[in-house]
């Protein structure tokens, strides 16, 4: 993958997320690359930064495990263990989306519509109801912002069909 990207996760990812912000913390404001998370750094994010990115957090661990558990029992589990190291397979993106590289086979998933408006691929998606559009062509997902509110376990499930289905 690109050098360009900033965010944090696998170099080699399948499945990106794009959200419009980073936690709130010198290394990952100051941050100008892809890095791997290591064990803890998940606990240690949440702590220094409260409710916000643990929602973050938790929400791409549910989806992740709903997909892929990676020999782990809990999403939590998952969630403290794979998510975002080295070796998962997905990604957190903070890099604008002309920024990655073009590929075929990896999934993108901008985390809210208003982030999508900025980076300017809401009009060139559908509308196929309940906050999601689709990108077919880009295979860009539009989710809601990965917050209980905004994507529930019910959106979760949707968000999930439409991973798996042909996009």
């Amino acid at each position: 993958m690109d050098n360009h990207i900033v965010g944090l996760g696998d170099r080699h990812y399948r499945l990106a997320v794009c959200i419009g912000n980073r936690p709130p913390m010198p290394e990952y404001q100051g941050l100008h690359t892809l890095k791997p998370l290591q064990s803890g750094d998940i606990t240690h994010i949440v702590e220094s930064t409260g409710n916000h990115w643990r929602k973050i957090f938790n929400i791409y661990a549910k989806l992740m495990f709903l997909i892929a558990q990676r020999g782990q029992p809990t999403w939590q589990a998952y969630r403290d263990h794979v998510l975002l190291q080295q070796g998962c397979g997905h990604t957190l993106i903070f890099s604008p989306l002309n920024t990655l590289p073009a590929a075929s086979d990896t999934i993108l998933i901008v985390s809210g519509k208003s982030y999508a408006q900025t980076l300017g691929v809401l009009d060139t998606s559908v509308d196929v109801g309940d906050g999601f559009y689709l990108n077919t062509a880009k295979k860009i997902i539009i989710a809601p912002y990965f917050d209980y509110r905004q994507l529930s376990n019910r959106k979760l499930d949707m968000l999930i069909s439409i991973i798996n289905s042909e996009l």
